[in-house]
């Protein structure tokens, strides 16, 4: 990869790091699990699991992007050519543009909702409506698919806009004034919620230390998110990692990144809550949350349409942020392996997302039921791809921490950690033994069984094939 291919900022893979985790996930779902399973307990589950599997995988996957200065798959080709390695440590690179590409087409139809509802916010429309309206309008745009294809549409190719202007003047740019601009409208919602909501009762919910009510699932779904959330094994964050500077300190990095992404969710959190208990509403669970819920809290509060609306362009940022780097990976592979223009890569890279999100749009309308992926799966479309993203993403994350823990000689890890011994086998402890370990747990325990036991016997197969591979690169390294 040319050298001008680096971010102009050591600072800037921080704000691409954050601005990839950063997502519709920080805003609703991490407040909503903490809540339901123990408060403070969940959250000490899932700090101890950002700390020793998220952090360590977060360093194994930026290292390799920043080691082969290349997109995620010619990256994994380059470093299996180098170490003398089995070809088959390529399907890193495979599952991650696989698992972008999958989000994408769904994440676009999703995040697309919000720009429905910074709408109605802003133009007043559901000032002063109850529970019902509001419910009914939430209804009638999944009922619509012709609308919902509207929204995914501009959604899609407002992200493609910024990543097809290229690393400097699209990406760059972009994540510096849209990083900045999410964390001062999430700190005007937190103020207007602690005036006009219940931030005592939002603290109580988030942060009571209930253990006992952390039950095994919680665990899980803690450890599950402190995965997901900074978004290991799509790609994304190796593909950012092959753009930064080797002064930058990948350790102290990796730490800010999952401190910040933390933060977010946290303080998203105390200000959704306060908005909630202090409008006497019940906790919604997924998108009910936060477009019925919250709709229905900010419509009865003084100056709640404009609140609303900012909230909901806060959404949208924090969607975008992410979504252009779910488009990244696979662009930069099209472009370094067919030489093609940034924008022709780009472009073939949303047109294809955007057929494959038309298929989460006729999920919840026209095709809700009686197709054939509920005939073969007992799931919708949209269900369907969203499996196949939780069997990709955290089966690339376990390979990636494999590849990293055992075929990365020390000498190249030291270099690239630029740190003393003991950290260095710290890392390598956690990143070979830990962090596959505590995957596997996760992904076996949680993936929902299609035919029973299908997937979790593929799964079980899958790992213990990378276990086998990693045993031939334990041989044949230094």
């Amino acid at each position: 990869m040319s050298g001008h291919n680096v971010w102009t900022h050591k600072g800037t893979f921080l704000l691409a790091a954050v601005g990839s985790a950063v997502g519709l996930g920080n805003l609703w779902r991490f407040p909503y699990l903490t809540g339901e399973n123990g408060g403070g307990a969940f959250i000490l589950v899932y700090a101890l699991t950002i700390f020793a599997v998220g952090i360590p995988m977060l360093i194994a996957e930026t290292m390799l992007g920043r080691t082969s200065r290349q997109s995620p798959i010619m990256g994994m080709r380059h470093l299996t050519r180098t170490h003398k390695t089995s070809r088959a440590w390529e399907s890193i690179g495979w599952l991650g543009a696989a698992s972008a590409f999958l989000i994408l087409s769904f994440y676009s139809v999703i995040a697309g909702w919000a720009l429905h509802y910074t709408w109605l916010m802003l133009t007043g429309s559901l000032v002063g409506a109850d529970a019902q309206t509001i419910g009914a309008s939430f209804d009638a745009l999944l009922a619509s698919p012709g609308l919902m294809t509207l929204y995914h549409t501009l959604f899609i190719a407002g992200s493609a806009l910024i990543v097809g202007m290229g690393i400097h003047r699209g990406i760059e740019t972009g994540l510096r004034i849209m990083m900045p601009a999410l964390f001062a409208i999430l700190i005007v919602v937190l103020i207007y919620g602690i005036i006009n909501g219940d931030l005592g009762a939002a603290a109580s919910f988030l942060f009571t230390f209930n253990i006992g009510d952390l039950s095994l699932e919680g665990w899980l779904q803690a450890m599950g998110q402190s995965f997901f959330t900074l978004s290991l094994g799509m790609g994304a964050i190796m593909a950012y990692g092959a753009y930064m500077s080797s002064e930058a300190s990948l350790t102290r990095t990796a730490i800010s990144v999952a401190f910040v992404d933390t933060a977010v969710a946290m303080v998203a959190g105390l200000a959704i809550f306060s908005l909630v208990f202090g409008a006497g509403l019940e906790t919604g669970q997924g998108p009910g949350l936060m477009f019925v819920t919250l709709p229905l809290a900010f419509s009865d509060m003084p100056f709640g349409a404009l609140v609303g609306g900012v909230f909901f362009i806060l959404v949208l940022g924090a969607a975008v942020s992410s979504s252009i780097s779910l488009i990244e990976p696979v662009a930069a592979f099209l472009v370094e392996r067919f030489d093609m223009t940034r924008p022709q890569a780009v472009t073939i890279m949303v047109v294809a997302a955007w057929a494959m999100g038309l298929l989460t749009v006729v999920s919840f309308n026209i095709w809700a039921e009686g197709t054939i992926f509920h005939t073969l799966f007992g799931r919708s479309a949209f269900d369907f791809i969203e499996l196949l993203t939780n069997i990709f993403m955290p089966l690339g994350g376990l390979l990636i921490a494999l590849f990293a823990g055992w075929a990365l000689t020390q000498s190249e890890v030291m270099k690239e950690l630029g740190t003393n011994l003991t950290w260095f086998k710290t890392w390598r402890f956690l990143v070979r033994f830990v962090g596959p370990a505590a995957v596997s747990f996760v992904f076996l325990r949680t993936i929902p069984q299609v035919e029973g036991y299908i997937i979790p016997a593929l799964g079980a197969l899958l790992i213990v094939g990378a276990f086998a591979f990693s045993q031939r690169l334990r041989k044949a390294t230094p």
